[in-house]
C-alpha cells in the first residue's frame, strides 16, 4: 500500500492552501541555502583535514623515555 500521483496531488494541494506558495517558495531557498552551506563546509572541512595530515608528517618524531619498572 503506497501513495499514487492522485494522493500525492491532494496532499500538495492542502499543503498549498495551508502556507501559500510565497511562504513555499522562501522555504524551498532557505533549504537550499543551508545543503548548500553544508556542501561547503564539508569540503572545508576535508581540505583542513588534509593540511593536518600533511604537517603531522612533516613534524619531527620525538621517542619516549621507556619507564620500565
Amino acid at each position: 500500500m503506497g501513495f499514487s500521483i492522485p494522493h500525492l496531488l491532494v496532499v500538495l494541494a492542502i499543503v498549498i492552501v495551508v502556507f501559500g506558495t510565497k511562504r513555499l517558495r522562501n522555504l524551498g531557498s532557505d533549504l537550499g541555502g543551508a545543503i548548500k552551506g553544508f556542501r561547503g563546509a564539508l569540503k572545508e572541512g576535508e581540505q583542513e583535514g588534509s593540511s593536518e595530515k600533511d604537517q603531522a608528517i612533516e613534524g619531527e618524531v620525538t621517542s619516549k623515555p621507556n619507564d620500565k619498572a
